[in-house]
């Protein structure tokens, strides 16, 4: 599967039990985010205080999707449900 397929699916997916924040790591930047919804091609990312710009909200195409990182203190056998497991 093609990295922004990925992407894409699990931010279709995501589980409503984890938290819509975190981190948002593209070719370009990192942006911080407090919620997300999805399209065919682009996030569209919402954060809590605007960038030096004043923007509050991001579109970003899947393809420039580098990382998404999380200050959760959930354990990860809760991210189960997003499809990771445990190598055997």
């Amino acid at each position: 599967m093609e990295a922004s397929q990925a992407w894409r699916s699990l931010l279709e997916n995501w589980p409503n039990n984890i938290p819509r924040e975190g981190m948002l790591v593209t070719s370009v930047e990192t942006l911080q985010f407090n919620d997300f919804m999805v399209s065919g091609g682009l996030l569209l990312i919402d954060r809590d205080r605007p960038d030096a710009m004043g923007a509050r909200k991001v579109m970003v195409p899947y393809s420039n999707i580098i990382a998404v990182k999380m200050q959760t203190t959930m354990e990860l056998a809760q991210f189960q449900v997003m499809g990771f497991q445990r190598p055997l």
